[in-house]
């Protein structure tokens, strides 16, 4: 198998280390325990030369380690409000900061380089809806050593601080944030009946969460769904099943199919979402991304598995919508 070439900065690395090949012989010659001996030991020599008044000025200047500047009260009082309206058959949990290696790369075909990775073959976790689909993945594979067919669906939902490594462009973006997602995994029902159900309970319980939002203080008009179909085969159930009764259950709420969308395709498969709403200066902001991922079908070898995954930004709301 060809290896990947190596960019110019790590071919300069090699090159000045007087070792060629260098990585190649890290990822290849050391099994993965070794290797995070290894770096055990390097990051500890390095530790022991840093200077109090040196630490002091990385506090300072790095964007990684940098408090949030959002009010500890307001992340609470829209945890609150959102364990308050998520429904009993959702299961609140509280992730681990970090993952295995490779959580973000493996299964979202995303590059790791987005992720803060660790050198204790873990990384700090950047997206929770990766990390709820592997939960996921466990329990329903004890459910299926229970019961080979079993349609028992997976619930969860988390609210969890993010850390994200690439920089960003926008002044409002930060290298880490809270994120709200929610997560539905269960058994290919036939019909797109595991489709249907799962989006109109996503989609449901963000519409009662901004139609709540003014409790807090924040007020987001004119919200719109908009839905996209990844299977032509399916826009009827789609309208049918998902569309038309989010319409009736919720009167003023555009919902639409965005047959225009370009983000995400590839990354979700069969039906994807975003929500939008207006904030008070009359700018139309998205909130709430959503699709259905393979990433559980992948995790436990089945192609009857389905997994729906969806985000709210809170500190993005808390921003734009004040």
């Amino acid at each position: 198998m060809d290896r990947p070439a190596n960019s110019p900065i790590i071919e300069r690395i090699q090159r000045e280390a007087g070792i060629p090949g260098l990585v190649d012989a890290l990822v290849e010659r050391l099994n993965p325990t070794d290797l995070q001996s290894l770096l055990l030991e390097v990051y500890r020599r390095r530790a022991t030369r840093v200077k109090p008044n040196h630490l002091l000025e990385r506090y300072e200047q790095d964007r990684f380690v940098r408090p949030t500047t959002t009010e500890p009260a307001r992340l609470t009082e829209f945890d609150r409000l959102s364990w308050s309206l998520l429904p009993d058959s959702y299961v609140p949990i509280e992730l681990s900061p970090v993952c295995p290696l490779g959580t973000l790369s493996a299964i979202a075909t995303v590059d790791q380089n987005k992720a803060v990775t660790t050198i204790r073959n873990t990384e700090v976790v950047a997206d929770p809806t990766n990390v709820l689909a592997l939960e996921c993945a466990s329990r329903r594979r004890r459910l299926l050593r229970a019961d080979r067919l079993s349609a028992e669906p997976v619930r969860l939902a988390t609210s969890q601080r993010l850390v994200r490594g690439q920089a960003y462009r926008s002044p409002l973006a930060r290298a880490h944030f809270r994120l709200f997602g929610l997560v539905t995994a269960g058994r290919d029902q036939g019909g797109f009946r595991f489709e249907v159900t799962s989006l109109v309970e996503h989609v449901g319980f963000y519409l009662r969460l901004l139609r709540e939002l003014g409790r807090l203080g924040y007020v987001a008009d004119r919200v719109r769904v908009a839905l996209t179909n990844l299977e032509p085969e399916r826009e009827r159930a789609l309208d049918d099943g998902v569309l038309q009764p989010l319409r009736h259950a919720n009167p003023g709420v555009q919902c639409d199919f965005d047959p225009d969308r370009e983000s995400g395709r590839g990354y979700y498969v069969g039906a994807c979402f975003k929500i939008y709403a207006t904030n008070p200066a009359g700018t139309e902001c998205e909130l709430i991304d959503g699709g259905f991922t393979t990433w559980t079908r992948q995790l436990l070898s089945n192609a009857k598995e389905r997994l729906l995954i969806s985000g709210l930004g809170v500190e993005v709301l808390f921003d734009r919508f004040a």
